[in-house]
């Protein structure tokens, strides 16, 4: 495993950091998904569960405990793509977003 300092060096929480912005950014410009208070509030949250996990497991200062909470954000990256396909399917993501915000958890995913 590679020796980090922190866990900004992490590239799968740089990457889980730019699909925090970006959720952030379509649920708040999309009228329908920010007046759905239910779906914008649980999709954010397990975006954030994704980087909070790494940078929670990586402090932790153990690689049992870091391994442990890079599964816990996996987990979370599942329950995000989930909520992305539900919010396609209501029309609040249109193809090119669905799409990317995919990939985008995908890599995140991969990485850990």
């Amino acid at each position: 495993m590679a020796k980090f300092n922190s866990f900004e060096e992490i590239i799968s929480w740089q990457k889980a950091r730019e699909l925090n912005r970006d959720i952030y950014h379509i649920t708040k410009e999309n009228k329908n998904f920010n007046n759905d208070f239910g779906l914008r509030d649980q999709i954010r949250r397990s975006c954030i569960s994704i980087s909070s996990n790494i940078a929670e497991g990586f402090e932790r200062e153990t690689t049992k405990e870091f391994i442990r909470f890079l599964y816990i954000a996996k987990a979370s990256s599942g329950e995000f793509r989930s909520q992305l396909y539900l919010a396609y399917d209501i029309n609040y993501l249109n193809s090119e977003e669905f799409e990317k915000l995919k990939l985008k958890v995908n890599e995140v995913s991969k990485v850990n």
